[in-house]
């Protein structure tokens, strides 16, 4: 190795995996990125994304400066002039039509660093009641079904996977996710693992995926027919008592509305509905029960669609009425450094606080579903907006109306390293400094880890010397949009406040006073120092049984049969005891998602190593289902639903369910004026374009990206790759 080169440990902050990197620099070029051994959570594993973090700093097309529009075009400017512009505009907007006339965005890179606790000051500074996150379109009836349940949506199970005998996994791909609101990288040793030790490990969903292919058994359910398929299994559980009744007691109330029911609601009757034969499904219920530990783990498939909520909330009923809520090897709730969980069921969740313009949608933990946005700033009430770390034109179901209603904002201001698809509208940019010149420690992931532990960030660039940190630029935003007395002081001084008070200082404060911390602790106890002194991380022990500490609930017990929950499963079963399948005329499969390991929403389409070789955004689809339309394997098919269509390629496999296709999200970068080039020459569309954004979850509002009705044909011959999206109907 050259004598100028150095080795830097820190993570990967690329997905919520955060997995533990050794970053070796060269003359200023990072040339090797390799996993940690000593990582106490990866243990040395890294997926192909890791690679990319040096291929993100480099990269010519990330903006350095702060960029102001002039026509259809951006300049630089510097960072004083660019703050007082936005301060100036924004204030004037606040003043002329109130505070909710301005609108907020936080993306999902947002929340992978202590920085997003800035981003919180800047809405509450704000005080608008049109705040969005990238949540409504990935958690939101996880969290609503925790709150509900548990008395806290923070408290979202977790699940014990290094210990369980028995993993059951609905709509998600944790071999390429590593996990999410469950933490695990290394996802696919871990559920090796699991098979090694005796176990075994199921996959529901409607494709074989990458983490099917580990699994002792895949079972192809129809999309959206879990609900069905967990009701059956219930059935299965109360009829032939196989419910731990002891933990159910100590635990929970409402099991008496659960047992009643699915009593007369057979797996007979829930085979059709779910897709899957009715031995299966007892089968299913028969082994959870048995296994010495078990659980189930759903996430994004079953979470974003209108049963979202139903189904996540009978996930939790299957996990506690087999025994295996809060104990190992079942779903259990972690002790994290700053143990948020424990004070979150004091913070009151504001459902229903707002509604939307429209009095449809209402407020949930202080913000408003994603989906409402187009309509928002369409219809007047949003007159101008702030985005940080987002591109919901490309991440949320808009008609593909988002562009033009952007356009027609008063002002918009975007804090972003690119411009992307979204960014593209804004007056002005802020481009925080790359996250290899960021140092961190990483407070928030743990909260969801499978194992407790607290892990720092080192830098491994010094950032310029005229660059700023999210955090800093959300800081600076603050300050602009404070009262007029408050602004009084200068700005130097609130600037030399708010640097006492980073996210590292307040991230340490919460350590020394958390569960491990030197304040509780004394000398023993964990402090940064320790952390970052420490080779990959400090391990703080396996997961361990504390619903009974946590749980916000009046009674203190797991609610099990929320009234509306009750209400809402009845219909569905009704609907199955009048034969009513969900039908479209003139649609006849359903889309659902899927993600690929190089790819993380539409983050790391401009670095060449993550988009090299076959088109990817491809329409996944059955050979029956191909040869009905007369369709070949690499031919380009139109996609059409009642809200849009799109041009790509067919691919042609078994490892999809008939009457199913699937398109991963995150492409479509051909937009005139986005700045990341490779991006831009990729092929791909919008997946987006074919869901209607108001079809959402029922309970939470969240989008329903998945079990979306379309059809496919043979794309017409002036369907050329440069096509978008055209509407219809």
């Amino acid at each position: 190795m050259p004598v100028s080169a150095t080795t830097i440990a820190r993570q990967c902050t690329l997905c919520e995996a955060h997995c533990g990197i050794l970053v070796t620099v060269e003359d200023q070029q990072v040339t090797r990125i390799e996993g940690n051994p000593d990582d106490v959570l990866s243990q040395g594993y890294i997926c192909p994304k890791a690679t990319a973090m040096g291929g993100l700093h480099h990269d010519p097309d990330r903006l350095r400066t702060p960029v102001r529009r002039v026509g259809d075009s951006f300049e630089p400017i510097g960072w004083d002039e660019a703050f007082a512009e936005i301060g100036r505009r924004l204030r004037a907007v606040r003043g002329a039509h109130g505070t909710s006339a301005i609108g907020m965005y936080l993306g999902n890179p947002a929340a992978h660093s202590s920085s997003v606790i800035y981003g919180a000051l800047l809405r509450a500074v704000l005080l608008t009641k049109n705040f969005f996150t990238a949540s409504s379109i990935d958690q939101f009836p996880q969290e609503f079904v925790a709150w509900r349940m548990f008395g806290s949506n923070v408290l979202m199970p977790v699940v014990d996977i290094d210990r369980t005998d028995r993993l059951v996994v609905l709509g998600a791909n944790p071999a390429v996710s590593n996990g999410s609101i469950t933490t695990m990288p290394g996802a696919k040793l871990r559920i090796k693992e699991v098979r090694k030790r005796g176990g075994k490990v199921v996959v529901i969903d409607p494709r074989r995926t990458e983490t099917a292919r580990l699994a002792d058994e895949h079972v192809a359910v129809t999309p959206g027919g879990d609900p069905y398929l967990l009701l059956g299994m219930l059935h299965v559980l109360v009829t032939e008592k196989l419910c731990d009744e002891a933990a159910i007691a100590k635990q929970c109330s409402g099991w008496g509305e659960i047992r009643a029911l699915v009593a007369d609601f057979t797996p007979e009757q829930a085979a059709p509905f779910a897709g899957v034969d009715a031995q299966v499904i007892r089968r299913l219920a028969r082994e959870h029960a048995a296994a010495e530990s078990a659980v189930l783990y759903a996430r994004l498939g079953v979470c974003l669609q209108v049963t979202g909520t139903l189904t996540h909330w009978l996930v939790n009923i299957v996990n506690a009425a087999t025994g295996n809520l809060d104990r190992p090897g079942g779903h259990m709730f972690a002790t994290p450094p700053i143990d948020a969980a424990r004070f979150a069921k004091y913070l009151p969740v504001g459902h229903g606080a707002w509604t939307d313009s429209s009095g449809r949608f209402k407020s949930f933990r202080s913000e408003l579903p994603v989906a409402v946005l187009t309509d928002e700033i369409r219809n007047g009430t949003i007159r101008a907006m702030v985005t940080y770390a987002g591109n919901p034109v490309l991440s949320t179901p808009n008609r593909g109306e988002l562009d033009a209603a952007l356009e027609g904002l008063d002002f918009y201001v975007a804090v972003d390293m690119y411009v992307t698809e979204t960014t593209r509208h804004a007056d002005i940019i802020l481009p925080p400094i790359s996250p290899l010149e960021r140092e961190d420690l990483d407070v928030l992931l743990p909260v969801f880890s499978v194992r407790n532990n607290l892990r720092y960030n080192a830098r491994v660039f010094d950032p310029p010397a005229d660059g700023l940190e999210d955090w800093q630029i959300m800081a600076r935003l603050v300050t602009e949009m404070l009262p007029l007395p408050a602004r009084g002081v200068t700005t130097g001084a609130l600037h030399r406040l708010f640097e006492q008070f980073s996210p590292l200082r307040l991230s340490a404060l919460g350590v020394a006073t958390g569960p491990y911390g030197v304040l509780r602790r004394g000398l023993r106890g964990l402090t940064v120092g320790k952390v970052r002194e420490s080779a990959g991380g400090v391990d703080l022990g396996p997961l361990r049984p504390r619903l009974r500490q946590l749980i916000g609930t009046k009674d203190r017990k797991v609610q099990l049969a929320p009234p509306d929950f009750l209400a809402a499963a009845r219909a569905l079963l009704d609907d199955v005891a009048h034969g009513a399948q969900a039908t479209a005329d003139g649609y006849d499969l359903r889309l659902i998602g899927r993600r690929h390991l190089r790819s993380n929403n539409s983050w790391l389409h401009n670095v060449p190593a993550m988009v090299k070789g076959k088109d990817r955004c491809t329409a996944l689809m059955h050979p029956a289902d191909a040869a009905a339309r007369h369709l070949t394997d690499g031919a380009p098919v139109t996609v059409t639903s009642k809200t849009g269509s799109i041009v790509v390629p067919v691919e042609v496999s078994d490892d999809i369910r008939p009457g199913t296709i699937a398109v991963p999200h995150g492409w479509g970068h051909q937009e005139p004026g986005v700045g990341w080039q490779v991006a831009a020459s990729l092929p791909g569309k919008n997946v987006n374009a074919l869901h209607d954004p108001s079809l959402t979850d029922t309970f939470s509002g969240a989008a329903a990206v998945n079990s979306t009705w379309v059809r496919v044909q043979a794309a017409e011959p002036a369907d050329t790759p440069a096509d978008t999206v055209a509407a219809v109907g």
